[in-house]
């Protein structure tokens, strides 16, 4: 079969009581789950899109992970940006193939990768994390998503500046972002989009200060509130629970030289 499964290949087994499981295709691997066993051998001989049953026939389907399926499953060690905010983020932030992209506070990777996905095969993505451990855990992740080799993770304290100059964009995660305004500022090109995320109102008004000190223009903010609908045709409304805030996104951008202020 053209499309068949191959070991090593990551897919999303999805049961019809909304039970998922993600997992990478062993020969002779059996999973053990609340649902029965799954036979991951009877995967292999399928393609995406068919039919699996459990051991006491609990029927899924055997779907390709999307990226969203793996950053919310994903091994992580530190609160993730959400896929709500990444995707408005990498939007206003114009990140496309090609681009040269600065992410700070990497954590756990799940906002890298989202933009290693955007920068494509001819961009780049240079990744600042200073804790060891959390590069080690986003360097992993990424490489099981296939996505390291458009990423560049360097182990350092931005505090020291960033080794690349004139890149497209910039992201900023950390508690401080209006301590760091300035070397932002230095790495992006003329035009070169900025942005930050903020759990806080007080944070949010701290970086702003800090922001109009600085030749940027179009200096936004937002928060992004979204809410899932039970998809069922008789009972349609939403569901009981919803991430409401997450953060609040700041949006600027760099333009002119610093002495012609």
């Amino acid at each position: 079969m053209a499309g068949a499964l191959k070991p090593g290949e990551r897919v999303l087994l999805s049961f019809e009581d909304e039970s998922e499981f993600l997992v990478n295709l062993e020969i002779g691997k059996r999973l053990h789950t609340h649902l029965g066993v799954i036979d991951l051998n009877e995967v292999l001989e399928k393609e995406p899109g068919e039919i699996i049953r459990t051991s006491v026939g609990k029927k899924g389907y055997i779907l390709k992970p999307r990226l969203i399926d793996e950053i919310m499953n994903m091994k992580r060690r530190t609160q993730i940006v959400y896929p709500k905010d990444s995707s408005f983020i990498v939007m206003m932030l114009d990140v496309k193939e090609g681009d040269k992209v600065i992410d700070t506070g990497v954590g756990s990777g799940a906002m890298c990768a989202v933009l290693a996905r955007n920068v494509g095969s001819t961009g780049r993505v240079f990744a600042y994390e200073r804790r060891e451990e959390f590069a080690k855990l986003a360097e992993s992740n990424l490489k099981s998503w296939g996505l390291i080799n458009r990423v560049t993770i360097k182990v350092r304290d931005i505090s020291e500046g960033f080794d690349e100059k004139n890149v497209d964009s910039l992201f900023l995660d950390v508690p401080d972002p209006w301590n760091y305004i300035d070397r932002c500022w230095e790495a992006l090109r003329g035009g070169g989009r900025f942005a930050t995320v903020c759990p806080t109102t007080n944070q949010v008004q701290e970086t702003l200060k800090k922001l109009h000190e600085f030749p940027f223009v179009k200096i936004e903010v937002w928060e992004s509130l979204f809410r899932q609908y039970k998809p069922v045709p008789e009972r349609l409304r939403p569901m009981d629970r919803m991430v409401a805030h997450t953060a609040y996104m700041i949006f600027a951008t760099k333009v002119c030289r610093r002495e012609e202020i």
